[in-house]
């Protein structure tokens, strides 16, 4: 089955520029008590998969994370039910750096978003961290995964945050690297993928409704 391929097209179709997005001032990391900082380095780099279940999200900034990796896999070695394969976390390596995306968020939505990461079943732990954009340095959320076994990710997952990284413009070169990743070749039906893509044509809806010319978004 090749539904992902579908659902992908219509996420990635004529309307494509829904996607885009412009950041905020990326200013120091103090906000008011009640919001914080969030860095993304995995399939929350995409707006619409964030805001999901974290409508406060909005964009801060891009950032670099120095020292550290992405790679992917499992709690445990368990797969994800939701994605098929394995998911994105970050683990220290000097030299190397992950690039991500600092979003702005509610208080009201942190315990969505430690429950979207799994953290009161262990797989996964909040950590503080620091970020580096425009030669500043911001203290941000973000999370590690517990116990990893290394797995590849499934087309649909490593789609995703492909998708978020275009969107947010990270570094081109950054981007080529995400294309790169070998995946497990999954091709059955993901849910999510479904319910992205109906997120992503009510925005156009809306959009249409207020009559916003897409040259605001960019």
């Amino acid at each position: 089955c090749h539904i992902w391929l579908a659902v992908s097209y219509v996420m990635m179709g004529r309307n494509s520029s829904l996607f885009d997005s412009r950041p905020d001032n990326c200013g120091n990391s103090m906000e008011d008590s009640h919001t914080f900082l969030y860095f993304a380095y995995g399939s929350n780099l995409l707006k619409e998969r964030l805001q999901l279940k974290n409508p406060s999200a909005t964009l801060h900034c891009v950032a670099r994370l120095k020292d550290y990796k992405l790679v992917f896999g499992n709690y445990k070695g368990l797969a994800s039910e939701r994605w098929h394969g394995g998911v994105a976390t970050i683990e220290r390596s000097p030299g190397d750096e992950v690039w991500g995306v600092v979003w702005k968020m509610n208080e009201s939505d942190l315990k969505s978003l430690d429950s979207q990461e799994n953290v009161m079943l262990g797989a996964y732990s909040p950590v503080e961290i620091s970020v580096r954009t425009k030669g500043q340095e911001l203290r941000c959320r973000t999370y590690l995964m517990n116990s990893c076994v290394y797995a590849a990710p499934s087309p649909q997952y490593l789609l995703v945050i492909v998708m978020g990284a275009e969107q947010n413009r990270l570094p081109k070169d950054y981007q080529e690297k995400l294309k790169a990743i070998k995946t497990n070749k999954y091709e059955g039906p993901l849910p999510l993928m479904v319910e992205l893509a109906i997120m992503k044509d009510k925005n156009a809806t809306d959009l249409e409704k207020e009559d916003i010319p897409h040259s605001v978004l960019y």
